[in-house]
C-alpha cells in the first residue's frame, strides 16, 4: 500500500509557523480567483470607449462629485420632507425584516436537522435556497406586477428574501444546540413545543436578535433603492427625482449624506446591541 504524500505549505505570520495542506479544491479556488482579479484589470482596456474626450469627461466626472459632496444643499425638498421620507424608508425596512423574521422563526424550526424530519428539512432548505439565489430588487419587481409599483411590492419582496435569509440563520443557531438538554427535556416527558419554548428559544434569543438587526441593516439599504426602482417612496424616490428628473447634483449630494448618517447610525447601534448581548451570553 502506496501513501500518496500530501503538499503543505508553511508560513510565518506573528512570529507563529502555520502549516495548511494544499489540496485540489484550494487550488481551484485560488485560480479561479486569480483569473478574476485578470479579468477585472484587463476587462476596462478591453471595452470600446469610443470617441470620448478623457480630459474634458474626467474634468466633468470631478466638477459633478465636487457638486455633489463638496456643496451639498436642499433645492426642492427641505430638510424636515427628507426626514419624513427618511422615516418612511426605515419603515418598509421594518415592516419587511418583523414579516420576515416572525416566518422565518417558524420555517427555522422545521429545516433544523435537529428538531424536524429529513425531510421536511430538506425541502425547506431547498426552498429557501432557491428565494436566495434570486436578487431582492426581482423579487420585488415579480411582485410590482402582481400588486402594483408601490410600498406594498417592496415589502413583500423584502420580507421574502428576509424570510429566506433569516430561516437559515435562525435554523443554524437552533442546530448548535447542546443536544444533552434537549435529550434531558425529551426524557423527562416534554414534548416538541415544551423543548422549542424552554430550550430552542432561550438558548437561541441573543443570536437571533443580532441576525435581525443585521437583516434590518441590509433592507434598510435595499428600500433605499427600491423608492427608485419600485416607486415605494421613501429617501430612495427622492434621490432617483433628485437626479434623474430634475437634476439638482447638489440635493443628490445631501441626500445622499442624509441617507449615509442613518446607516451609520444603524451600524453603530447594531454593534452596541451585539456587545450586550455577548456580555449576556
Amino acid at each position: 500500500m502506496q501513501v500518496t504524500p500530501s503538499l503543505t505549505n508553511v508560513k510565518m505570520r506573528n512570529g507563529r509557523i502555520q502549516i495548511s495542506k494544499v489540496t485540489r479544491a484550494n487550488v481551484m479556488m485560488r485560480l479561479v480567483l486569480w483569473a478574476l482579479l485578470l479579468m477585472t484589470v484587463i476587462g476596462p482596456f478591453l471595452l470600446d470607449y469610443g470617441s470620448i474626450e478623457w480630459a474634458t469627461a474626467i474634468s466633468l466626472t470631478l466638477g459633478n462629485l465636487k457638486m455633489m459632496f463638496l456643496e451639498p444643499a436642499f433645492h426642492q425638498i427641505t430638510f424636515a420632507t427628507a426626514l419624513e421620507q427618511i422615516g418612511i424608508t426605515l419603515a418598509l425596512a421594518f415592516l419587511a425584516t418583523v414579516l420576515g423574521a416572525v416566518v422565518s422563526f417558524f420555517l427555522a424550526i422545521f429545516s433544523a436537522k435537529n428538531l424536524a424530519p429529513p425531510s421536511v428539512s430538506n425541502a425547506i432548505i431547498a426552498f429557501n435556497s432557491f428565494i436566495r439565489a434570486v436578487p431582492t430588487v426581482l423579487w420585488v419587481l415579480i411582485f410590482a406586477i402582481v400588486a402594483g409599483l408601490g410600498a406594498v411590492a417592496c415589502v413583500l419582496g423584502m420580507m421574502l428574501h428576509t424570510m429566506a435569509y433569516l430561516t437559515k440563520a435562525y435554523a443554524e443557531s437552533f442546530e448548535e444546540l447542546d443536544e444533552g438538554t434537549i435529550e434531558a427535556l425529551r426524557a423527562s416527558g416534554a414534548n416538541w413545543w415544551h423543548i422549542i419554548a424552554h430550550a430552542v428559544v432561550p438558548q437561541s434569543s441573543s443570536y437571533m436578535v443580532s441576525w435581525t438587526f443585521l437583516r434590518f441593516e441590509t433592507n434598510y439599504g435595499v428600500a433605499v433603492a427600491m423608492g427608485a426602482a419600485a416607486a415605494a417612496g421613501g429617501i430612495g424616490f427622492e434621490l432617483f427625482m433628485a437626479s434623474g428628473f430634475y437634476y439638482d447634483l447638489h440635493e443628490v449630494g445631501m441626500i445622499t449624506y442624509c441617507a449615509l448618517i442613518v446607516a451609520i447610525i444603524l451600524e453603530v447601534v447594531s454593534m452596541r446591541i451585539k456587545r450586550s448581548l455577548m456580555a449576556k451570553s
